[in-house]
């Protein structure tokens, strides 16, 4: 059995700044931990669940903006028992770990080394985490390192898009997963670049034929119930089961997928 938790589905500058909506990334566990995209907050929202972040077996960060990155650098203190034992992984884009073009480095190279792996990644790039596979998947964003990825759990493979905008590569990377979970920031008729609305996500749904596909880092526009009309939008026309991801809810993959929230 394979879970994933939503530990925040707010994204953007301003649901950051608000919380309106939480930012601490998606909890996957799977035999092993691993946290993707720990924006603001995460490790709060992970111990008031009850999960332990000293047994985070990785780290995994799209790209160098701080919804996403945020709480990347206690996490590492975490999962490396106060930096006494070198051990995890620590996997992210380029302008995460290195710095790009005015990116500085999200991570510290003092975290880094406290790591066991550290992995820069561009799309196509493999890594594994205790025996699981994680693919790095093209994105098309401000931040040009951007990258998602693509998880090959024991109950199938789960994706996560990052930001990006609809592209024929991105779409064609995460085509085959169970599991689609999508950053949809903005509803159908209020575009911003480099990020998808739910009429992107149909059309990306609609090729990819996921078994479930999930929005998660919504703007601020998407309030008073505007999240879930969006989301059966796109159900109608796919004919995929489409959900909004609320705070706290949990994803249990197994011979067939249960979803419990928690509001």
């Amino acid at each position: 059995m394979t879970r994933i938790i939503f530990l925040g589905t707010g994204g953007g500058r301003f649901s950051t700044i608000t919380q309106k909506r939480a930012t601490g990334g998606i909890f996957i566990e799977d035999g092993k931990s691993i946290h993707v995209d720990p924006g603001p907050g995460a490790l709060v929202h992970l111990c008031n669940k009850g999960l332990d972040p000293s047994r985070l077996d990785a780290v995994l960060v799209s790209h160098c903006h701080p919804d996403h990155y945020n709480d990347a650098e206690i996490l590492v203190e975490a999962m490396t028992w106060g930096g006494t034992k070198k051990r995890g992984v620590l996997a992210g884009s380029v302008s995460v770990l290195e710095g790009l073009n005015g990116y500085s480095p999200a991570v510290s190279k003092y975290h880094q080394e406290k790591a066991g792996e550290v992995h820069a990644l561009v799309p196509g790039d493999n890594i594994s985490i205790r025996s699981m596979k994680v693919t790095a998947t093209p994105a098309i964003h401000s931040d040009p390192t951007t990258i998602g990825f693509k998880i090959h759990t024991s109950s199938g493979v789960i994706s996560y898009t990052s930001d990006t905008i609809l592209d024929e590569s991105v779409v064609e990377a995460h085509t085959g997963s169970r599991v689609l979970i999508m950053s949809v920031t903005r509803p159908l008729d209020s575009p911003i670049p480099g990020h998808l609305t739910s009429g992107d996500a149909l059309d990306f749904v609609n090729v990819a034929k996921p078994e479930l596909a999930i929005f998660t880092h919504f703007g601020m526009k998407f309030v008073d119930g505007v999240a879930e009309k969006e989301a059966l939008l796109v159900e109608r026309h796919t004919g995929v089961r489409t959900v909004p991801a609320v705070d706290g809810m949990e994803v249990f993959l197994g011979r067939k997928i249960d979803i419990k929230t928690f509001q």
